[in-house]
């Protein structure tokens, strides 16, 4: 077995959603439920289908997007993983709680805009996500000022009043 990290990369300003599903069905499913929730995000999905043919199966409205998603995808390699890259303005906390009640999801391993390095295991058989980095690590304890500025990002966004 050998055990990589993989950097992945995507456009600046989007958000990546990376999980785990158990079958082709997730591609469309997922697709719905971005159409559902917000129809107006600016997203890309791609999924390593592995069985049969072994693609990367995509979905998406947005060009740039869907090939990140896809670059994402080739990279890790990992069977059953799908890559969804929300566009600017796009957060996970708007559509998560949906696509984890997805009946193919498994798991999801991140929703992030951070940078995201991938810990994947490969063996004669193909690849698959041991965990990730999400982002960097902490530097210290907020004080009075950082949890300021937290809520007055949380208010900025729209998530509080």
């Amino acid at each position: 077995m050998q055990i990589d990290t993989v950097q992945l990369e995507w456009q600046k300003d989007a958000n990546i959603i990376i999980g785990q599903s158990h079958f082709i069905k997730t591609v469309e499913d997922i697709a719905e439920i971005m159409a559902s929730t917000n129809p107006g995000i600016h997203y890309g999905l791609a999924f390593n289908e592995a069985s049969g043919p072994c693609l990367v199966r995509t979905e998406g409205n947005d060009p740039e997007l869907i090939k990140d998603a896809e670059t994402c995808a080739l990279k890790t390699g990992a069977g059953h993983t799908f890559y969804l890259i929300l566009g600017s303005g796009g957060y996970p906390i708007n559509v998560l709680d949906r696509i984890k009640m997805c009946q193919e999801v498994c798991r999801i391993f991140c929703a992030t805009a951070n940078p995201v390095q991938v810990i994947v295991a490969r063996t004669e058989q193909g690849a698959g996500i041991l965990g990730i980095i999400d982002g960097y690590s902490p530097k210290g304890v907020e004080q009075e000022s950082d949890k300021t500025d937290r809520k007055a990002m949380l208010r900025r966004f729209g998530y509080k009043f």
